[in-house]
């Protein structure tokens, strides 16, 4: 399998490819390259129904441009936290950015929901997010304010009076709840226009069944995650070859 960063004719496959309504997959297994790559190559250029293969390829050679020279050879690479690898963490990045912005959250909003994901603490500043990012303070703003929106992301304030955005682990089940809820206007909307276009007219009916289905399918989502908000807060199971009330002796630790 080749390896390396995409070549300007690649770029051109995926583009023919995309204007043939390929999925990602079978572009990936053309061009003989993992499919989490083309994903990546499309989203981060403008979409499906945006790439193009000439400005994708110049946005490419531009941040290549821009990254930072790589040390002098004998000095000490820059520690990560936990000793992590920090090349890893940096493609698991962009990756999960990737998966975030195919999920429809917007480009800028999928990098901080990335960075809150990937902080230990679960929360960062706007300074800390805007100097991670290498973006404007106001880009961050924006992109909060859609977070906020969604009640994928709260802030609070520190010590210091600073703005600090969180993600925890009650926001997921608050945020499925909204989304559901989200259909409630719908519903009632679409049972207006029942009444507005008569009951027996083959509209109304149309109308009638997306409300039920809607109404179904919130329901169902707001019982599931009532049963499920508890898994939220649990513990990761031990290993299956660890016995948590095993005593410690002096072969196990």
């Amino acid at each position: 399998m080749p390896g390396g960063r995409l070549t300007q004719q690649e770029r051109q496959q995926i583009a023919l490819g995309l204007a043939d309504s390929l999925p990602y997959a079978e572009i990936a297994r053309r061009l003989d390259r993992p499919t989490s790559t083309i994903t990546r190559e499309v989203m981060r250029n403008g979409g499906p129904t945006s790439y193009r293969s000439d400005l994708a390829h110049r946005a490419t050679e531009r941040r290549a441009h821009r990254r930072k020279p790589a040390p002098p050879r004998g000095s000490a690479p820059v520690p990560h936290p936990q000793g992590r690898d920090a090349g890893a963490v940096a493609d698991y990045e962009e990756t999960l950015t990737t998966v975030l912005m195919a999920s429809g959250v917007p480009k800028m909003g999928a990098r901080v929901l990335t960075c809150l994901f990937l902080s230990d603490e679960g929360s960062l500043t706007a300074s800390q997010l805007a100097r991670h990012l290498d973006v404007s303070p106001a880009s961050i703003s924006k992109a909060i304010a859609f977070l906020e929106g969604q009640s994928l992301v709260r802030r609070e304030r520190d010590e210091r009076r600073r703005d600090r955005y969180i993600v925890d682990d009650e926001l997921f089940y608050q945020a499925t709840i909204a989304s559901a809820r989200a259909n409630d206007r719908l519903v009632a909307t679409a049972r207006e226009g029942v009444a507005v276009l008569g009951a027996d007219t083959p509209a109304a009916a149309r109308l009638e069944n997306i409300a039920r289905f809607l109404d179904f399918i919130s329901e169902s989502i707001v019982r599931a995650a009532e049963q499920a908000r508890a898994v939220l807060h649990s513990k990761p199971a031990p290993p299956a070859d660890e016995d948590p009330d095993r005593p410690a002796g002096p072969d196990n630790g």
